[in-house]
């Protein structure tokens, strides 16, 4: 079996985020985010919605980010720290949209080990020089400098080693151009390693130590070391050389310091909220500097989501206060940046990432503690408390989703939609929710108004070729044409010299300004000046099709006569050529003027013959065929598409101008193919179905560009995005007909009929695989199953260490009325916790949950119908106990129809050591047609129960290392058998026919069977590998799919020959089983796949998301991305993607220096996949990379691109 790995949706969670100009030019400023193994390039436009410029897989984790810039540059340049055991320097290249490699600098071997650099990047603040250092012992230095081309150089590194070392933290220190010095947190463990009483390890001191870099030695030297508060976990640069005092800030837990070579220290604590318990400290996780000319502040956020802005009273060298002030409150972060342009980037920890606009720099007074008035008690410093308040400094303005993490994921088509639906539990605490993903773009929807009857077509015009907006929208009836003008308002209009007593076939602008209506018996041409010509058809005959563009028209009449118009020097429509068909004609379509000429040379006829011929316009061989083209069913609309041409530039991708012509047949399909400039010949044909009515084919504008929309049983958009050719569907209802729309309120739209509404409508973000409707829920969820019957799905949410909805209201309500605030009645809250007005003060999901002792946990149960995205039912689970399994379950007497099954554990505890009080297996009945739970009963049990699973009429549960079989009971569960064998925890079970696939904790599958006879479980199979699965899935009799907690997804299969052994043999192998081998299983699985993702998969499924399309196996991981892997049926195709994926490797290495193949093979040695995303970079590379590639293979580049569709359009 060999598998092609996809990935779908782009990891949407942030590790880290550095701002800065990178593609030259003062006034530009970007985001370089680094998501897991993707590196992007993010723009905040005009408008203040964030833009993806660039994204690529880097083939590698992205551990640190750093940007600096050469003193007197106008460009900043990338830093990334990552596991290939190299520093990478990268520069944005604008005009070939890429990130350019301008230096790799190997340090040490590949992988996140201890003490090979990478984890922490410091940059110089005057761009001088970097470190990269390790956890542990190493720390290195590169000077960077230009030579006299004024390219970026680097040197050999320098050492900064401190052997038995633990770094926490490094910060380059702004010391002007003196020598640069770079500051560290470190550990010395030398004396608590060599002392066996542990008396050194609770006496070990964290230190602040310098190094400082000397330029004229080329030498690092430690320059400086000082007691630090044990606490301290992060450094932050204060400014220097003229702008400030230099020195750093050492944020602890509690206090923030700043510290100077022989400086005294300035501390002063971190305000606390009030219902913070007194056992919880505050830790500062993120940080962001904003420095302009003559001032400078820090915004400091702590791991609850406060934001305090942090400024220094200093006379240059000396600081004689330190002021921490409360600013807002945010969604906890990963990392913030503060942009020049106004904009803070906040890239969260879980949840959508914001961007937001600063109304203020936090100048009011508001809670602030300062380190003039630090004062010390007996029990140590006294704490500033505050209660957190709604956005005063910051406003929202716009926000990248992010599904981060998945923690379930169920592929089904319960709208009974043309596709499925994915549903995903995402997110963590109050910010967590069900989001409902469907292939397509998302629209937004600006207008929609009925219209007097139901339309048949619709187009916009504008009055001159120059103008920018639209002036007219005509729509087209049976018998009737209305004409629409826009201003501030759509109104109807009658004076506009448009025939509206008959319904319209086109109407567009022709020549420079004047308007042109084609409708049955005749051509009208309205001139600008308000002269109406009219040319009429000759006899009985009628106008059946036309095309045109704006210089020249093309009418058919019944029975397959073509008359050929052109526009001539005075702007008058003259007729210059006729000729018959065979028959009559289908569609009509003349490409696109080139820039520079006068007329098009290629005229598109489809003929019901099944038929499409391409015949000249040039008056030398006018109305001449110059090729043809049988397609597979009669084509119903025609249309040429130019793709201009581009040298790198926005779109990444270097190709020459190309004219496609696009025809949708009656058939669904959309057929494809390139049209040669010169001889007009048909080349490189794809097709592509699209749905159960023929496509309408449109042109519009999207982002300035021209791009395809083709209305078949749901539109569809065809554009090029990043260098891709994309057919993308819209998740938007069946329209008719369409044409692009543009006015002062929406420049680039959409208007289209439907029924009898007219609607404008906008695409948003390009490039997008899926888009999402999000349902909040009150906890992280954990897992979710569906009511087999009833459109209805079933979710298990727990927290730790939170505080119950019912408790946490009450003290909302106190703390409100503590306020003041309760009088004005706005401000009572509803219960539930979920369904509250965005505009509360203190919306839990922007504020997180207050905590509490962490050993207390909360849990619900909710039925959801996602239809209307109520929650029919909300169980609160009481004292202590948390949900951590769920199934549905039919037991063998049938009183009760489908009950659902809950494991529960009351009083967990993980630290200082694993206990509990004791599980539970809750069983509920549905009520009220399956939208409420009613309890049954609930069983105790000696473990926590991470698996449940029906089978055979009863309940199998994994508690703890037991596999044990229950049945119904009026008081409990009835125990009817077990199996204690198994190595450590049971987290998963599937079942099949009398088989049982188990999986453990760290030990891989387990393959058992259950006597009925004997009423006897015993293991048959094993697998020899230990794997700490993570999420395991059933894929046929003999094969499970799993994956394990360090990335890696695999198939295990147990041999054909065992398999039908234990099927045939009378005792089912128990009397192997009894023997036993090599303490485990007689038995051993294969493994038969094998591959790195790069990132921890939490669920799989077999799945199609297209219609009629192979199944897929669909995995969901912690950082927010959706992959694919597809079985290849045919031989040739591995062969050619295998070739394809080699040449890759050797000619396009992965741009952070890891090694493809290596990253591929982290744990295990790749088996049977060919990495899909390493080939989908196939079309960013170079043309003459792209021909050297495409020789090798012996096929053509438009081969091989075609080839990579075909299989992207098998999965979505």
């Amino acid at each position: 079996m060999y598998l092609y790995n996809l990935t779908l949706q782009q990891a949407t969670g942030i590790v880290c985020a550095v701002n800065g100009s990178f593609s030259g030019g003062n006034k530009s400023q970007e985001l370089v985010v680094a998501r897991g193994k993707v590196l992007e390039l993010l723009r905040p436009d005009e408008n203040g919605k964030i833009q993806t410029i660039l994204s690529v897989d880097v083939f590698g984790a992205i551990r640190s980010l750093a940007q600096f810039r050469l003193t007197g540059a106008q460009k900043d340049y990338i830093v990334v720290g990552s596991d290939s055991g190299r520093i990478i320097i990268l520069e944005y290249s604008k005009e070939k949209n890429v990130f350019v490699q301008v230096h790799k600098e190997t340090f040490g071997k590949s992988g996140s080990r201890r003490i090979v650099p990478g984890q922490y990047l410091a940059i110089d603040p005057k761009g001088r020089a970097v470190m990269i250092g390790a956890c542990e012992k190493q720390k290195l230095v590169y000077v960077l400098n230009r030579d006299t081309a004024a390219r970026l150089t680097i040197s050999s590194p320098l050492e900064a080693h401190k052997s038995h070392t633990i770094t926490y933290s490094i910060a380059g220190v702004d010391c002007g151009f003196d020598n640069p010095v770079f500051a560290a947190i470190e550990l010395d463990y030398s004396e608590a390693d060599q002392d066996p009483t542990g008396q050194a390890a609770s006496e070990a001191q964290k230190q602040l130590t310098f190094y400082e870099l000397d330029l004229g030695l080329n030498h690092v030297s430690r320059k400086w070391s000082e007691q630090v508060d044990n606490g301290a976990n992060m450094l932050v640069t204060v400014p220097g050389g003229g702008d400030g005092p230099s020195g750093v800030l050492v944020c602890a837990e509690n206090f923030v310091i700043y510290k100077n070579q022989g400086h005294p220290d300035v501390r002063a604590v971190i305000p606390r909220r009030a219902d913070l318990p007194a056992e919880r400290g505050v830790l500062i996780v993120s940080a962001s500097v904003h420095k302009q000319k003559s001032m400078f502040f820090f915004l400091l956020q702590t791991e609850y989501g406060d934001v305090f802005k942090v400024t220094l009273e200093h006379d240059n060298e000396r600081v004689t206060e330190l002021k921490i002030k409360y600013f807002d409150t945010l969604p906890v972060t990963s990392a913030m940046c503060v942009m020049k342009s106004g904009f803070l980037f906040a890239a969260s920890e879980f949840g959508n990432h914001g961007l937001y606009q600063f109304q203020a720099i936090g100048a009011d007074p508001d809670v602030e503690s300062s380190s003039a008035t630090l004062m010390e008690t007996d029990e140590g410093f006294q704490p500033v408390f505050f209660k957190p308040r709604g956005l005063k400094n910051l406003v929202r303005i716009d926000q990248l989703e992010s599904l981060m993490p998945i923690m379930d994921m169920k592929v089904v088509n319960h709208f009974e939609e043309e596709t499925p639906q994915i549903f995903t539990l995402c997110g963590r605490g109050p910010r967590s929710s069900l989001r409902i993903l469907r292939p397509g773009l998302a629209i937004s929807e600006m207008a929609v108004s009925q219209l007097p009857g139901v339309p048949s077509a619709v187009w916009t015009v504008k009055k001159n070729a120059n103008d920018e907006f639209d002036a007219f929208i005509v729509v087209s009836f049976a018998n009737a044409t209305l004409v629409l003008s826009i201003g501030e308002t759509v109104e109807e209009v009658s004076d506009s010299g448009f025939l509206d007593t008959t319904p319209s076939l086109a109407v567009s602008l022709i020549g420079d300004d004047s308007l042109m209506q084609v409708h049955p018996s005749g051509i009208r041409h309205i001139r600008e000046d308000g002269r109406v010509n009219e040319w009429r058809t000759p006899g009985k005959r009628t106008i059946v099709k036309v095309g045109y563009n704006r210089l020249q028209v093309v009418v058919a009449l019944s029975g397959g006569e073509l008359i050929y118009f052109e526009v001539d020097m005075t702007g008058q429509l003259m007729e210059s050529e006729k000729t018959e068909m065979s028959g009559d004609v289908a569609c009509l379509d003349i490409a696109p003027i080139p820039d520079g000429r006068q007329r098009s040379r290629f005229l598109a006829v489809g003929s019901y013959d099944k038929t499409i011929r391409i015949l000249s316009l040039d008056p030398d061989d006018c109305m001449q065929v110059l090729s043809l083209q049988s397609v597979s069913s009669p084509p119903e609309s025609l249309l040429f598409l130019e793709v201009q041409a581009s040298v790198g530039g926005e779109d990444g991708a270097d190709h020459p101008a190309s004219l496609f012509l696009n025809a949708g047949l009656q058939s669904g399909v959309l057929f494809r193919t390139v049209v040669d400039m010169v001889t007009g010949q048909l080349s490189d044909a794809r097709s592509r179905f699209l749905g159960l009515r023929a496509p309408k084919l449109f042109s519009i504008l999207v982002r300035g560009r021209r791009a395809m929309l083709c209305l078949s049983s749901r539109p569809w958009l065809g554009y090029v995005h990043q260098g891709h050719f994309l057919l993308t569907p819209l998740s938007y209802e069946t329209l008719e007909y369409a044409a692009s729309f543009s006015s002062d309120q929406c420049a680039e739209g959409v208007v289209a009929v439907a029924g009898d509404a007219l609607r404008v409508f906008t695409i948003e973000r390009l490039g997008e695989t899926f888009n999402e409707t999000a349902i909040p829920l009150r906890y992280t969820p954990r897992k979710f199953v569906f009511h087999p019957k009833k459109k209805l799905l079933v979710t298990i949410e727990s927290d730790h260490g939170a505080f119950p909805a019912e408790l946490r209201e009450s003290a909302k309500k106190e703390c409100f009325e503590a306020a003041g605030q309760g009088e004005n009645g706005k401000m009572e809250l509803e219960n539930g916790g979920d369904d509250e007005d965005k505009d509360n003060p203190l919306s839990d999901e922007q504020y997180g949950y207050p905590k509490a002792e962490s050993d207390k946990w909360v849990s619900c149960i909710r039925v959801l119908d996602p239809k209307s995205t109520e929650t029919t039912c909300l169980l609160e689970l009481q004292d202590n106990e948390a949900a951590f399994s769920i199934c549905t379950v039919n037991f063998h007497d049938k009183e009760y129809g489908t009950l659902l099954a809950v494991g529960t554990a009351k009083g967990l505890q993980f630290w200082p050591k694993r206990s509990l009080t004791a599980g539970y297996i809750h069983i509920y009945r549905f009520v009220k047609d399956g939208k409420s739970l009613e309890l049954l009963h609930k069983t105790q049990v000696d473990g926590v129960p991470l698996a449940l699973c029906q089978f055979q009429g009863k309940l199998l549960a994994g508690i703890g290392s037991v596999l044990r079989l229950y049945d119904l009971g009026k008081r409990k569960l009835l125990r009817k058998c077990e199996n204690k064998l198994f190595p450590n925890t049971i987290n998963s079970i599937h079942t099949y026919r009398d088989r049982i696939y188990v999986g453990d904790i760290q030990e891989s599958f387990h393959y058992c069977k259950y006597r009925r006879d004997e009423n006897q479980l015993y293991i048959f199979a094993d697998d020899s590998v230990p794997r700490w699965l993570t999420s395991a899935y059933h894929v046929d009799f003999d094969t499970m799919a799993g994956a394990d907690k360090f990335g890696n997804i695999y198939f295990v299969r147990l041999p054909q020959d065992v398999s039908d052994e234990i099927e045939e043999d009378p005792t089912g192998g128990k009397i192997k089983w009894e023997q036993g081998k090599l303490n485990g299983a007689p038995n051993k699985v294969e493994e038969i796949v094998q591959f790195h993702v790069g990132d921890v998969v939490t669920c799989m499924q077999k799945a199609s998301l297209i219609p009629g399309g192979t199944e897929c196996v669909m995995y969901g991981t912690v950082m927010g991305s959706l992959g694919a892997l597809l079985a290849f049926s045919s031989r040739d195709d591995v062969d050619f993607f295998s070739h394809l994926e080699m040449h890759m490797r050797q000619e396009h290495p992965p741009l952070c220096g890891r090694d493809h193949m290596a990253f591929r093979s982290a744990y295990f040695p790749v088996k049977d996949v060919i990495d899909g995303d390493l080939c989908e970079q196939y079309p960013t590379l170079s043309l003459e990379q792209q021909r050297k590639i495409a020789d090798e293979l012996d096929r053509t580049p438009a081969e091989i691109l075609k080839k990579l569709e075909d299989v992207r359009n098998k999965i979505v």
